[in-house]
């Protein structure tokens, strides 16, 4: 639960700051995956952000449910893992994920991610920026 408290800090109290501005991602709407049930992100700095050169996102996926199969053509993807556990396919590799975790998706191949009793709560940040 510690984790989780953690995960709730950052998505409570955190906040972006740069020189000119600072958001509180307190603020920040969660908003479910058009195509995934039971998986909600953040977005906490927008390719609008960083002229589309990076994008970071909390990631809260219900336990149980899961980010089906899919690419990302044009962008690599790290996860953190912050709270909960689950397991990730990254290029038909099966990874344990659990708190303290870094996973790295490279452009183009195909990964999905599957969350365990807990749910599962993570930063995903793409790179360039997810649009």
């Amino acid at each position: 639960m510690e984790y989780q408290k953690l995960f709730e800090a950052f998505d409570t109290k955190g906040r972006l700051r740069l020189p000119d501005t600072e958001v509180s991602f307190g603020a920040l709407a969660w908003n479910e995956h058009p195509a995934f049930k039971g998986v909600a992100l953040k977005h906490l700095v927008t390719a609008k952000d960083t002229g589309g050169q990076f994008s970071c996102h909390l990631v809260r996926v219900a336990p149980g449910k899961a980010i089906g199969e899919h690419v990302h053509k044009a962008q690599t993807e790290t996860h953190e893992v912050i709270a909960g556990g689950g397991v990730c396919v990254n290029g038909g590799v099966r990874l344990a994920y659990e708190p303290g975790v870094i996973s790295i998706l490279p452009m183009g191949s195909p990964h999905s991610v599957t969350a365990g009793p807990d749910g599962l709560y993570l930063f995903a940040k793409f790179i360039p920026a997810l649009t």
